[in-house]
């Protein structure tokens, strides 16, 4: 039987008594319909999770901290997935997928070509959004290391400190799985919007020390290419 995980932002010491948070409180009672003396899973974000059993299932709902589960260990190759916006729910996908696929930090930024438009409150409204399909995406796939999700940024703001990575780009001389492994696991990927870079955007990028790749013949969707090539880099130099 699947044993249910919530997230929990705190310290996970065995034999304390814990109040859920209320999105994971809601999701467990009023979602899941769960019952107290049922057995959960907790985990803290940072690579801790421990078994726990619900004590209370009124608010506030209450867990009783059991044995720890061994630590996750750091991910092989850390990914940061720079993302172009992309309009509709592409950006629920893409944050979805990557966490499953263990990306490190995913930053959003805005493109000549970016269909959406985010700044002030509603950038703010929605990287909140995305911190929590984040966290549904750890709870589902058993990852304990909560990635982050940077602000919203323009890419000029972003490539003034940016140094090195790749750059998709169908017409890109260099397949991916040509290239060597990122120097000490760390490696940066960019991602374009619907209409793909601005040539100018392009050049700035190379100027920052980032190289194009491609991942073949197909050009592929932004919802697409990011998550494929993510796969590729696990497959050929991390976790899987």
């Amino acid at each position: 039987m699947m044993t249910h995980r919530f997230f929990y932002p705190g310290p996970l010491s065995a034999g304390a008594s814990v109040a859920l948070p209320d999105d994971a409180a809601h999701h467990a009672t009023r979602v899941l319909r769960l019952r107290a003396d049922t057995d959960i899973e907790l985990f803290d974000g940072e690579g801790a999770a421990c078994a726990a059993t619900l004590t209370s299932v009124s608010a506030p709902v209450m867990a009783r901290l059991g044995a720890p589960r061994p630590p996750e260990p750091e991910p092989r190759c850390h990914i940061t997935l720079v993302q172009a916006l992309a309009s509709g729910d592409k950006m629920d996908w893409v944050v979805q997928k990557a966490v499953e696929l263990g990306v490190s930090v995913i930053q959003p930024v805005a493109a000549k070509r970016s269909v959406l438009k985010l700044d002030g409150a509603r950038a703010e409204k929605r990287v909140a959004h995305w911190q929590k399909v984040a966290v549904s995406a750890c709870e589902q796939c058993g990852r304990n290391r909560l990635p982050q999700i940077a602000p919203v940024s323009s890419l000029e703001r972003w490539l003034a400190t940016a140094s090195g990575g790749w750059v998709l780009a169908p017409s890109a001389p260099q397949a991916l799985r040509a290239r060597a492994a990122p120097e000490g696991g760390r490696i940066c990927l960019l991602v374009g919007p619907e209409g793909g870079w601005d040539d100018t955007e392009l050049v700035a990028m190379r100027a920052r020390g980032i190289e194009a790749v491609s991942l073949g013949p197909r050009v592929l969707r932004t919802e697409t290419a990011g998550l494929a090539a993510v796969a590729a880099i696990q497959a050929l130099w991390g976790d899987y």
